[in-house]
């Protein structure tokens, strides 16, 4: 007799089963969670995702801030805010903000009092670090361990669209190519030969 089979006490929907246990793709979470999409590539904790977006905000402002126009937008607006010698309105103690413009403690650029970041750095979710430098292309992460766990994210996520997208020239009613080989393999339908 063999081993006992654990199919009677399913709890929860089929539709997730196949997903699995993950863990998350931000740098220094470590935490392992059952995937509810097969694109899910975080965890659900509030704290993991805000600072996932907090990274993805600062890459978009890293690209951004490599266009040409921005940059002379920018240089424009340092020149002119240098030339009035003011860094904006001020409020008075009760909230409401006053007329007159009055010079802050720090007259320097604003983009020199925020947090700094390496540029260019990691792509990585979560990862600050600067990217290797490399001589033969464009360099994208700062260690093989964020670059191989970016690619295992890819080739599973390749995988899935792989075995659930409809084959070519077939209707897109037909069943994903997965499910289709378990039925020719289970005796339910005649092989399929193109």
């Amino acid at each position: 007799m063999g081993h006992l089979q654990h199919t009677l006490c399913q709890l929860g929907s089929t539709s997730g089963q196949r997903l699995g246990w993950r863990m998350c793709l931000r740098r220094g979470c470590h935490k392992v969670y059952r995937a509810r999409r097969w694109n899910q590539r975080y965890c659900q904790d509030p704290t993991c995702r805000k600072l996932v977006r907090r990274w993805q905000a600062a890459k978009r402002q890293q690209q951004r801030r490599q266009q040409p126009e921005v940059r002379q937008a920018h240089a424009a607006a340092e020149r002119e805010r240098r030339a009035t010698g003011t860094r904006g309105v001020v409020a008075c103690p009760d909230g409401e903000p006053s007329g007159e413009q009055k010079p802050e403690q720090n007259p320097g650029a604003w983009s020199r009092s925020r947090k700094k970041f390496p540029t260019p750095f990691c792509d990585r979710p979560g990862c600050y670090e600067a990217v290797r430098p490399s001589c033969r292309c464009h360099a994208r992460y700062c260690s093989d361990g964020c670059r191989q766990a970016l690619q295992r994210v890819r080739d599973r996520e390749r995988k899935w669209l792989n075995r659930n997208r409809p084959a070519e020239g077939e209707s897109s009613g037909r069943e994903p190519a997965a499910r289709q080989s378990r039925r020719h393999r289970d005796g339910l339908s005649p092989p399929r030969f193109s």
